[in-house]
């Protein structure tokens, strides 16, 4: 890594800032039109296909348009235009408008999804392409892949999966957005690092558009980003991770942008193979994300988020410790964060039989089945 450049981390500052005042000063002009066009989200309702929200009263969404405002503007007031960029915008606003109708009208998976694969192939096509990945020497003598004629297919991938990976973990209250800042502050971070100052900037940018969002949004929330604002920083952050982190050689490469967006990468991967696994639409929504689990375990919504923001928080400190030049020596740290997490959950799931001292092996060897007592609904109507 190279040496750090205050002046470099004071236009980062400066983005974010930006970003984040922006997005606060129109937020109040966004819910207004969000409410004028019909964009409102309603509770959920026993027996339809909204029984999975949360909330009680009707909320405006289509917050995200005043994120994509913020990260625009510290867009245009710190970064020049180029190809990779011009082909990243045109694919953004593609991805704002579908959410922006989406949010107001409503558009069928299969809609989103070919404008999502759409807008992908644009910013692919500018030049934001995984061409190659870090590998062990027995796989590769250079320490690298190349992808070859899969380079076109993979990015496209890559960049439709975080797209809708950050969508999909939008269920409960600050929960996108917090996430999103986090994975994004560890970007910029990485990109500093690494003298890579159109990422820190676009990543900058794109933190400071969520933190200025989030005081809208914690619980309760005043406004959704709907799909308006997931998408496109799930796209966003698709794109940032090609032109930064899927460039360095080092063996470990390949981990750090799954380190960096490993919460949201864990979460579509976990909801549609459980989908698929039962014989359900991978495109349906359901309570099968890991939110809803956390919660069904006996999490109120704010611990629920607390948690998935500790957890994003340490995969993002993975993430820059596996980029620095001596990566190996913070395996084993890593290593023990993901022991201590696992030891946490089962500790957790099964706590009452832990404190009660009954936690003991049957003859056969094995742990008894210890279950939780179904939750009781809350007054608000959901679990808690």
């Amino acid at each position: 890594m190279n040496e750090f450049n205050y002046h470099s981390l004071a236009i980062v500052v400066a983005a974010l800032l930006v970003a984040a005042l922006v997005t606060m000063v129109t937020m109040p002009l966004v819910r207004l039109l969000a409410v004028k066009l019909g964009a409102i989200d309603m509770p959920g309702i026993k027996g339809t296909d909204s029984e999975r929200h949360l909330h009680t009263n009707p909320t405006p969404r289509m917050g995200g348009l005043a994120i994509f405002l913020g990260f625009c503007t510290a867009f245009a007031m710190f970064l020049h235009l180029n190809q990779r960029l011009t082909a990243m915008m045109i694919g953004a606003l593609i991805i704002v408008i579908v959410g922006m109708i989406d949010d107001c009208r409503g558009l069928s998976a299969g809609i989103k999804f070919i404008f999502q694969i759409i807008a992908a192939t644009i910013a692919v096509m500018g030049g934001s392409v995984i061409r190659y990945f870090g590998v062990p020497s027995f796989i590769s003598e250079t320490g690298h892949f190349n992808l070859g004629i899969l380079a076109v297919p993979v990015s496209v991938f890559w960049i439709v999966l975080i797209t809708n990976a950050v969508n999909l973990i939008d269920g409960l209250d600050g929960l996108a957005a917090g996430v999103s800042a986090i994975s994004s502050v560890c970007l910029v971070i990485i990109s500093l690092g690494y003298s890579d100052m159109t990422v820190a900037v676009l990543c900058a940018a794109l933190a400071g558009g969520c933190i200025g969002f989030l005081p809208f949004n914690v619980s309760p929330a005043r406004i959704f980003m709907g799909d308006t604002g997931a998408t496109f920083i799930g796209f966003i952050l698709a794109v940032a991770s090609i032109q930064g982190l899927f460039k360095m050689y080092a063996l470990i490469s390949f981990a750090v942008p799954f380190c960096t967006l490993g919460l949201p990468i864990f979460d579509v991967c976990f909801a549609v193979i459980s989908r698929v696994s039962h014989g359900e639409n991978p495109m349906k929504a359901d309570r099968k994300h890991v939110h809803y689990r956390l919660m069904d375990m006996g999490l109120t919504k704010q611990q629920t988020v607390a948690v998935l923001y500790i957890i994003s928080a340490l995969l993002g400190v993975s993430a820059v410790l596996l980029s620095t030049s001596d990566s190996g020596r913070f395996l084993p740290l890593i290593l023990a964060f993901a022991l201590l997490g696992w030891a946490a959950y089962t500790f957790y799931r099964h706590r009452k039989a832990y404190l009660k001292g009954d936690f003991r092996p049957n003859r056969g060897g094995k742990a008894p089945d210890v279950r939780i007592p179904s939750q009781k609904r809350d007054e608000d109507g959901h679990q808690s």
